[in-house]
């Protein structure tokens, strides 16, 4: 336990200095000095500090809440379904985000702004709350396969409704268009303090989850030796999942690769024991999520490539290279 502990507590040092330079990098970069006194002897006139305090701290500060929460949703969808390759999309959370996002630009004439989070988090929870709802249909309750199979259902059935009403509504295209690539950037406090309590109340779930999750893992039968309600602990268990995944989505929009990749390099690192994986997750997913919103900041030196953008080419062959070498079946 001790090595695990230590291991945490090396990648919360990682942590801290990944936020620091996410702050102090960027299309102009400001010095330690200037961090340092924007927060003891803040000046309003000075350009850099008003920079810090405006924009690159709020960017930080989400892009470490949404990080969390899509790592922790990918270790709980995972350790659920038994599915090493299970991630927020199986669950059709995006899909339901982008179809809430343009049914609102069509029907209610809603843009950009405070609306769309919301229209998007309803959207991301609806859709989870459905896929698990069909899976819960028959005898055997949600099983692993038939929550696979409603996520992949209801995801096309989805995404065909949201390609129908943006080929006809160019108002829906433009919305979609800007919130579809996943990014940080021009969310700032008010969009955090949307998002941020109902992360924040997640990941506590979601911490003292890890024992559940380890029976879980045994498999259905075992774990009702055991003694625990299988469908109850499920059921408030997506229910965490949708929080995490709704929120995250409609702050900064689908991003890919986190859930999936961050709890197999949890898993690597702390051994299988889901107490571990969680809060491992918790720690890597905003290492990983900011570290990519800085090189996009940095790669095109004028402008910026977005975070899922950045994310989509960095992680296919991460990911790859997991399965080369450890295979999908370890992990």
């Amino acid at each position: 336990m001790s090595g695990r502990v230590a291991g945490l507590a090396a990648l919360l040092v990682v942590l801290v200095l990944t936020c620091g330079l996410s702050i102090v990098l960027g299309a102009r970069d400001v010095s330690w000095h200037t961090l340092w006194s924007a927060f003891t002897a803040y000046d309003d006139h000075d350009t850099a500090q008003r920079v810090l305090r405006e924009m690159r701290i709020p960017r930080t500060l989400l892009g470490l809440v949404v990080g969390a929460a899509l790592g922790v949703a990918g270790s709980l969808l995972q350790g659920l379904t038994r599915n090493p390759l299970a991630d927020p999309g199986i669950m059709g959370i995006n899909a339901g985000a982008a179809l809430a996002v343009v049914s609102g630009v069509m029907l209610l004439g809603v843009g950009s702004g405070p609306a769309s989070v919301w229209l998007a988090f309803l959207g991301a929870a609806a859709a989870t709350a459905a896929v698990y709802g069909i899976a819960s249909l028959g005898r055997d309750g949600a099983t692993p396969v038939k929550l696979a199979l409603a996520g992949a259902a209801l995801t096309a059935g989805m995404s065909a409704v949201t390609t129908g009403i943006v080929m006809t509504h160019i108002e829906a295209l433009n919305a979609l268009r800007f919130w579809q690539v996943g990014s940080l950037a021009g969310r700032y406090l008010p969009v955090f303090w949307q998002v941020v309590w109902f992360i924040a109340g997640a990941l506590v779930v979601s911490l003292v989850a890890g024992r559940l999750l380890n029976g879980l893992a045994l498999g259905e039968d075992v774990a009702r030796g055991l003694g625990m309600r299988v469908g109850l602990v499920r059921a408030v268990l997506f229910a965490t999942v949708a929080l995490l995944c709704g929120a995250a989505t409609a702050a900064c929009g689908p991003i890919v690769f986190v859930g999936l990749v961050v709890p197999h390099v949890a898993r690597m690192l702390c051994g299988p024991d889901y107490r571990w994986i969680v809060p491992y997750s918790m720690v890597i997913a905003p290492v990983l999520l900011l570290a990519a919103d800085v090189i996009g900041r940095l790669a095109l030196g004028r402008g910026e490539l977005q975070v899922g953008v950045v994310l989509g080419v960095l992680g296919a062959p991460v990911f790859v290279g997991l399965v080369r070498y450890r295979g999908v079946a370890e992990l």
